[in-house]
């Protein structure tokens, strides 16, 4: 009885352990399932693996699975080392992979080009000019915006000194008039008032100087002069010329007090005249505007900002239309216009022939020369770098061209004051955008590696 009981126990117990050993490996196969590589091969070979190891233990006897715990601690570690070899080699797989995709990016990258090469005919086909670079004294211009004006110190503008009425003109826009010419006549209470005064004045005066000093006195002497001296100068404030004076006295001529007629205290041609016959001007209003054009003033208007003196005597050409003439610098501002925001060069121009007109617009080119010589290339010579510094391409060898960074300094006209580059160095002048596009071939990888 006692024997039967053991027996069933031991074979129970048999049973169980069979059955947890199944469960284990099942569970650990589904966990290599999980974490297994995406490599196919390897996982055919995992399972090859698990099936054998099943195979194995379904050949063995129950009494073999029937050993202590111990054994299947020794069973689960040995799993666990064959799971960790397969890993080791899963993942040594994958690095020998990744090292030969390193390689093969590492075959396929290419370096940025930094020369160009070019034959004779490319050269002549693109109409590259290389000259060496020589320190030279450079001549060059300046333009500026510029208008013709009126020479202010030697205009007039002709204007009542008094509230006036225009009776009569003499003159029409555009006419050409001497000095002592009359331009309009007006009439003025004022001026009437005034005349009256001069024509009493120069009787008494005249009486006293026969009388003499002794015979009249000293006080009635001073004051017969006084009021002539008084009368005379107002009348030639007003605007009158001595001859009118000497008409207003005049026995023989009749002259309408308050009457008086303006003239020309210049030659030159009338600019403006701005009014109507009948129209009451007020003292100060312009009425004709004279200017002598023999010379004219050029103004040419130049950045605020730039960095230049111009002083007197500093050559520019002037262009107005189809006409050139040449033109002194006489006069610089040292403000700037509030409204355009420039620095006013006031230049002098010659027009004998009556060539340029007030109103005009202008071209205005000044002259210059360095002081010493600079090293300078034409402004087609530059072209801005990968880094976006300027280059220049020298070639050091026929046919061979490298980029030079270089400074730039002062604008020289259609040149550019350099540094960086020794004089003798061989530049591309022309034709540079062209070898920069051969530099920039020679640095493209067609793989875009």
């Amino acid at each position: 009885m006692n024997k039967t009981l053991v027996a069933i126990l031991v074979a129970g117990l048999a049973t169980a352990t069979a059955s947890h050993a199944k469960e284990s490996e099942s569970e650990h196969g589904q966990e290599k399932a999980i974490t297994a590589a995406p490599h196919s091969e390897q996982d055919n070979h995992d399972d090859h693996r698990e099936e054998n190891h099943e195979e194995h233990d379904a050949h063995k006897p129950d009494s073999e699975h029937g050993h202590d715990d111990h054994g299947d601690e020794n069973h689960d570690e040995h799993s666990a080392h064959d799971e960790h070899n397969s890993g080791s080699e899963h993942g040594h797989e994958e690095h020998s992979e990744g090292g030969d995709h390193d390689n093969h990016g590492g075959h396929g990258g290419h370096e940025e080009a930094t020369s160009a090469s070019l034959n004779p005919a490319q050269m002549t086909l693109a109409d590259i000019q290389v000259n060496p670079l020589t320190p030279r004294k450079v001549d060059y211009q300046l333009y500026a915006p510029g208008e013709i004006l009126s020479n202010g110190y030697t205009s007039y503008r002709v204007s009542p000194r008094v509230p006036s009425v225009v009776l009569r003109r003499h003159v029409a826009l555009g006419d050409h008039v001497e000095q002592s010419q009359p331009l309009v006549t007006l009439f003025s209470e004022t001026v009437a008032q005034a005349q009256a005064n001069y024509r009493t004045a120069w009787p008494e005066w005249q009486r006293v100087q026969e009388l003499g000093r002794k015979t009249v006195g000293e006080q009635r002497y001073f004051t017969a002069k006084t009021n002539l001296e008084a009368a005379r100068a107002t009348l030639l404030a007003y605007g009158l010329s001595a001859s009118d004076l000497q008409a207003l006295v005049a026995s023989q001529q009749s002259v309408a007090l308050g009457e008086y007629t303006l003239h020309a205290e210049i030659d030159g041609a009338v600019l403006r005249d701005d009014f109507e016959q009948g129209q009451r001007i007020e003292a100060g209003a312009p009425l004709i505007a004279l200017a002598d054009e023999k010379q004219l003033w050029v103004e040419a208007h130049l950045p605020a900002d730039l960095s230049l003196t111009l002083g007197a005597g500093t050559r520019a050409e002037v262009v107005a239309g189809d006409v050139r003439v040449n033109a002194k610098v006489t006069q610089e501002a040292h403000t700037i216009d509030p409204i355009s925001r420039t620095r006013t060069v006031r230049l002098l121009v010659n027009n004998p022939e009556h060539r340029l007109h007030p109103g005009q617009f202008a071209e205005v080119y000044f002259r210059f020369q360095t002081k010493r010589p600079v090293l300078a290339v034409p402004e087609t010579a530059l072209m801005r770098g990968a880094d976006g510094d300027w280059t220049v391409f020298v070639e050091d060898h026929p046919g061979e061209f490298q980029p030079v960074e270089v400074e730039l300094g002062r604008a020289l006209g259609p040149l550019r004051e350099i540094s960086g580059v020794g004089p003798g160095a061989r530049i591309v002048t022309q034709g540079a955008f062209f070898v920069a596009s051969q530099i920039a071939k020679g640095g493209f990888d067609p793989h875009n590696h």
